[in-house]
């Protein structure tokens, strides 16, 4: 047990399993563990216990299907039973070696979020203009049958216990469960009770197949944060709330108890609500703790897990210390570190790599490629076989420039056994990282960077600071390849008059301490890309008068797509603080005044009054010619913004790919 985190170290039980720590990885679907006869595929098998190395006490999957003909949305457990249960056994026999369990979240369905059979006839999550069906009484009969005989099957198979997909993210039963989804008359609507009878039908039936000792929990969404379908509610202020209050779900909390649930996994949020049900970095660590601790307040005992920006392993510890909440789902933060656990209990909470609540490889690229990857762990979602080899002929390489992409090419390097010395040359590591983790909300950036600091240090690698690299200098060192990792820099069109005004300030500038000081009430953003977007969110918060200028028709359409939650937040919070949005409308000058804005499409004038004037208008490569180091004959690659702007993802990314070949 960790004498620095005694709570999280410590054991807790699920109905009669015990659980070795308070560790779970949260129910995800990483989109590669499950084949099409719904049995588990060698990479999800490896992923699992992948994990389960890396110290995790449970292990969650994602939510699998349990329908074999009727609106069949995935592969199902039933599909191919003698497959399921050899492959369900061969990952409890692996993950027994570390002493992990793991439980099989089967799904019940997921109505109108995918366009599905739903309680009542509801406009379809992703198309308004249709309405689903609603199911029959015989419909929901079909799935309950189906449900159990999963369950039976994953009980054979060795798993330590199942998961009810769910009460949440405005899935089937979740909208069985919302007031505002479930219009029925019959004995599935009406009364919370009501609305609520499946959940009590399914804890019966799987405890009459498996018996009362096979532990189930259930997800649970403490709030879903609507004003209504498809409008998310900005703020956990519940004044607007449509959907589920925090009073409500303590009330369900009561019943699933009382219909024997041994656990609780709990979160917030629905699809309508995206960025309650997977939260951008925008919101704080640890918000749910408070939301999770109502329920033990209320009088029930079974345990809660609570998912949903828990990376703060301080902020966990405590909760469980004030018995507040009995254990963590980590989901983003089990793939950017699946070590966590194991680190967290060795007492080296600074040796995870922290996931910076991004969404734009694990959410946003599920969505666009089906998919889950990491913006800040390369190997996630790809074979085993892509992981560093050491080398056979160990060399000399010259990272040039400290950035992020700078980093990890000198990091990945040296787990290849290869010497690194990496130049930059300022005095100081760490490139955009630095600004880009200036945000209050995005300490996990700044915390990234002293992530790869640290593992610069373990793996032995020479950090010149100071001092700008040459031929002569890689030449000197014996080097056979040299990594240049240049970096970006704000763009600055000294076209525009009064660029250089005391009022205007780049972007790098303002997100610096003595930069930050500088900026006035008065604050006019001009770019509405994510950088500019997130720099208007940071002064919206610190009450200040915001105005964004966007010269194309809508904000946060330049640039890698930006994930659907994080712009909805975004926006929705512009909104919210009042910022005003000016789209197709220019910087035309910088005067005493503030900015002289220019119609795009009329040419029309105008001055905002503003203190300050910050320009994000997106980044530009500060390429370095590297003809002289080709010259000398040595192997040169080109990474990262120098190369192409990109963001944290494909810098890491790149250097990961030319690291891992030298």
């Amino acid at each position: 047990m960790s004498a620095q985190f005694p709570q999280l170290s410590s054991p807790f039980t699920i109905g009669k399993t015990t659980i070795k720590n308070r560790f779970a990885v949260a129910p995800m679907d990483p989109g590669f563990d499950v084949a099409t006869d719904g049995s588990f595929t060698q990479m999800g098998i490896d992923y699992y216990v992948r994990r389960a190395q890396g110290g995790f006490g449970l292990i969650y999957t994602g939510g699998m299907g349990i329908d074999t003909s009727f609106e069949k949305f995935a592969p199902s457990v039933l599909d191919n039973p003698a497959a399921f249960v050899r492959t369900g056994q061969e990952i409890n026999a692996r993950i027994a070696a570390f002493g992990t369990k793991m439980f099989v979240q089967l799904a019940f369905g997921l109505g109108r979020n995918a366009g599905l059979s739903a309680p009542s006839e509801l406009t379809i999550m992703w198309d308004p203009s249709r309405k689903t069906r609603a199911l029959t009484a015989e419909d929901i009969e079909t799935k309950m049958t189906n449900f159990v005989e999963a369950a039976k099957l994953v009980q054979q198979a060795g798993f330590a216990g199942i998961d009810v997909h769910a009460i949440h993210w405005g899935h089937l039963l979740d909208e069985f469960a919302l007031a505002i989804m479930n219009h029925r008359t019959d004995e599935y609507g009406g009364s919370l009770e009501n609305r609520l009878r499946i959940p009590r039908e399914l804890r019966r039936r799987i405890a009459e197949a498996c018996g009362p000792d096979f532990p189930v929990t259930i997800r649970l969404g403490l709030r879903t944060g609507i004003k209504g379908l498809g409008q998310a509610s900005y703020s956990l202020d519940e004044s607007e709330e449509a959907g589920r209050t925090l009073a409500e779900a303590v009330e369900i909390a009561k019943l699933l108890e009382s219909y024997g649930y041994d656990g609780l996994s709990v979160d917030t949020g629905t699809l309508d609500s995206y960025y309650w049900a997977c939260p951008p970095s925008y919101i704080e660590r640890g918000y749910m703790v408070e939301l999770a601790a109502a329920i033990h307040e209320a009088g029930v005992k079974i345990p809660v897990i609570c998912g949903s920006r828990m990376n703060d392993v301080e902020i966990a510890e405590a909760a469980i210390a004030e018995c507040k909440i009995d254990a963590i789902a980590l989901g983003r933060p089990s793939i950017a570190d699946p070590d966590l656990p194991r680190k967290v209990v060795a007492g080296t909470p600074e040796a995870i790599r922290p996931c910076i609540g991004c969404n734009q490889a694990c959410i946003h690229r599920y969505g666009q490629i089906g998919v889950v990857n990491c913006a800040v762990n390369p190997l996630m979602g790809r074979p085993e076989s892509y992981a560093p080899q050491r080398a056979l002929t160990p060399r000399t390489v010259a990272v040039v420039g400290g950035g992020v992409a700078g980093m990890e090419a000198a990091r990945t390097a040296a787990m290849r056994g290869h010497r690194v010395v990496l130049f930059e040359k300022s005095d100081v590591l760490g490139g955009n990282l630095r600004t880009a983790g200036f945000h209050s909300f995005k300490r996990e950036v700044s915390e990234l960077n002293d992530w790869y600091q640290r593992e610069l240090v373990q793996a032995g690698v020479e950090v010149r600071l100071g001092e700008e690299a040459t031929p002569q200098k890689v030449a000197e060192l014996g080097a056979s390849a040299v990594v240049v990792a240049a970096g970006s820099v704000p763009v600055m069109p000294r076209s525009i008059p009064g660029i250089d005004h005391p009022r205007a300030m780049s972007c790098n500038e303002a997100l610096t301490e003595a930069g930050h000081a500088k900026v006035g009430q008065r604050v006019v953003v001009v770019g509405g890309g994510l950088v500019g977007c997130e720099m208007a969110l940071d002064y919206c918060r610190d009450g200040r008068e915001v105005t964004i200028v966007e010269a194309l028709p809508d904000i946060l359409s330049a640039g890698p797509s930006v994930p659907s939650m994080n712009a909805s937040y975004l926006r929705d919070g512009f909104a919210y603080h009042g910022a005003q949005v000016l789209t197709n409308t220019r910087l035309a000058a910088i005067t005493d005044e503030g900015a002289v804005v220019e119609d795009a499409q009329t040419g029309e004038k105008r001055t905002l009054a503003a203190d300050t004037v910050v320009l994000a208008l997106g980044f530009r490569p500060a390429p370095l010619d590297t003809s002289a180091f080709a010259a000398t004959g040595v192997d040169v690659y080109q990474i990262g913004d120098g190369r192409q702007v990109g963001n944290i993802m494909t810098a890491i990314w790149e250097a990961y790919e030319v690291a891992r070949s030298l």
